[in-house]
């Protein structure tokens, strides 16, 4: 019998990731200005959380029952608490360009946990589409290596960090497929992101990050995209995606994000689009191209 292929809305809601969360980028550099990076994550999962729960229950339906809590505060606490959070602590230190490179090696550690998991190894194929893509991502951002000075304490620190959020990120999406399938998924996003939020707000708030809050129509405004697009929308995807999908595939989203982010820059920044940027787009979908290919033939 042939096996199952994936619905057609898995993919869409696997576009739409990568296309909404290649522009939180910007929104989180902005949001920075005035909200600490603890509490920026913390207030926007705790929102999302809550609209998601009222939500449910508007509907009708239910929240997932509460012997199923404890395994959604650790998917949380994993793939937000540290993944995400993780990431925007770092680019306090670190330049963008090196945490593009550091978020753009996400693809080998969801394949590794999900091979470590299965006690199997990763197909030859797929590792050469994840390879192909990675050097797209290293063409892409290359130059930006250079520009601001590399050395300190913090700048490594900056750089481990966004490898243990790549990992927390990786780890939760691998136990996420296996843990949560009776769960629906806006049930699960709800919970994930209100745990998470919670651990955040409380770690924000021994950091004593509360004193430094502040907010600007600017900052306002890019923290509610993050909510309404970033998380209500883009997470409650992700989710549903990793549900239907291989892992190889699904965190390709994370070579695409930053060829989003050019593009955007080009539409409405005036940033040029070079021959260089061109190659280093084609060898990053090409890369999507075989780690699709390989997948379904595995799947």
């Amino acid at each position: 019998m042939a096996p199952a292929q994936p619905p057609t809305l898995a993919y869409v809601a696997w576009a739409a990731v990568c296309l909404i969360w290649g522009t939180t980028y910007l929104a989180i550099r902005i949001a920075l200005e005035t909200i600490p990076p603890t509490l920026l994550g913390g207030l926007r999962f705790i929102v999302a959380g809550l609209l998601l729960c009222a939500f449910i229950r508007v509907r009708g339906g239910r929240l997932p029952p509460v012997r199923e809590w404890p395994l959604q505060a650790a998917l949380g606490a994993l793939m937000l608490g540290v993944g995400n959070a993780g990431v925007v602590w770092a680019e306090l230190w670190i330049p963008s360009g090196i945490a593009a490179v550091g978020v753009a090696a996400l693809p080998f550690w969801m394949a590794g946990t999900e091979a470590a998991l299965l006690r199997k190894r990763v197909a030859g194929r797929v590792a050469f589409g994840l390879a192909v893509g990675f050097s797209g991502i290293v063409l892409l951002i290359w130059p930006s290596l250079f520009e601001a000075h590399v050395g300190g304490p913090r700048f490594g620190l900056g750089v481990l960090l966004v490898q243990i959020a790549c990992f927390g990120w990786a780890l939760g999406s691998s136990l996420s497929r296996r843990m949560s399938a009776s769960t629906s998924i806006v049930g699960a996003s709800a919970l994930q992101q209100l745990f998470a939020g919670l651990l955040l707000t409380t770690v924000g708030s021994v950091l004593g990050e509360w004193q430094q809050l502040s907010f600007t129509p600017t900052t306002l405004a890019a923290q509610l995209y993050l909510v309404v697009f970033g998380s209500l929308a883009a997470y409650s995807a992700y989710l549903y995606a990793l549900a239907h999908l291989p892992i190889a595939t699904v965190s390709l989203y994370a070579y695409i994000n930053p060829i989003i982010a050019v593009l955007l820059g080009a539409a409405f920044a005036q940033e040029p689009l070079t021959p260089r940027i061109a190659a280093a787009a084609a060898l990053v979908l090409g890369g999507v191209a075989i780690v699709r290919q390989a997948s379904r033939g595995e799947s």
